[in-house]
C-alpha cells in the first residue's frame, strides 16, 4: 500500500502561514486511524475541501453534530462519534497553541521534539499519527528552527 502524501491532498506543508502544517496534521490524524485510507482521504476532502474547515479555528467552531455528519458522509460508521469528539478537541487545542508552538520553534526556543510531545498530548494523536505527520513536516519544521537561529 502506497502511503498518502500531502501532495496527494494538494497540501503545501511549507506554507508560511502554518495552514499547510495544520491541514497535514488534520489529514495525518484521519489517516492514522484504524480505517481504510480511502475513507480517511474522503473525510479530509469533505472536511477541508467541501466544507472549508481549513484552519484550526474553523474546526474548533464546528459542532459535534456537524462533525459526526461530515464524517458519516465520508464513510465513517463505527468511529464517527469518538473521532468527532477528538477532532473538535484537536481544533480547539491547535487553534489556541499551534502558532505559539511554531513561533517558538522558529525562534529556536524549542526543538521539534517538544512540538512532537505537545502533539502527542492530544487524544487520538498517537505514535502512528505522529509518524505520518512528521514524515512530511520534519523538513519544514527543521527549516523553521534553523532559520530562526540565524537571527
Amino acid at each position: 500500500m502506497i502511503p498518502v502524501t500531502a501532495a496527494d491532498l494538494d497540501i503545501d506543508v511549507s506554507d508560511p502561514t502554518g495552514h499547510g502544517l495544520y491541514k497535514w496534521l488534520l489529514a495525518s490524524f484521519l489517516i492514522g486511524k484504524r480505517i481504510h485510507s480511502s475513507v480517511a482521504v474522503e473525510a479530509y476532502r469533505n472536511l477541508v475541501d467541501r466544507h472549508g474547515l481549513d484552519t484550526p479555528d474553523k474546526l474548533a467552531r464546528c459542532s459535534h453534530r456537524d462533525l459526526v455528519r461530515l464524517l458519516g458522509q465520508a464513510g465513517y460508521a463505527r468511529y464517527d462519534e469518538s473521532t468527532a469528539k477528538r477532532l473538535h478537541a484537536l481544533g480547539v487545542g491547535v487553534s489556541d497553541e499551534f502558532d505559539i508552538q511554531l513561533s517558538s520553534l522558529k525562534k529556536n526556543d524549542m526543538g521539534s521534539s517538544a512540538l512532537q510531545a505537545w502533539l502527542l498530548g492530544f487524544e487520538g494523536v498517537g505514535p502512528k499519527t505522529l509518524k505520518i505527520f512528521m514524515r512530511e513536516a520534519a523538513a519544514v519544521l527543521e527549516h523553521r528552527s534553523t532559520r530562526g537561529s540565524s537571527h
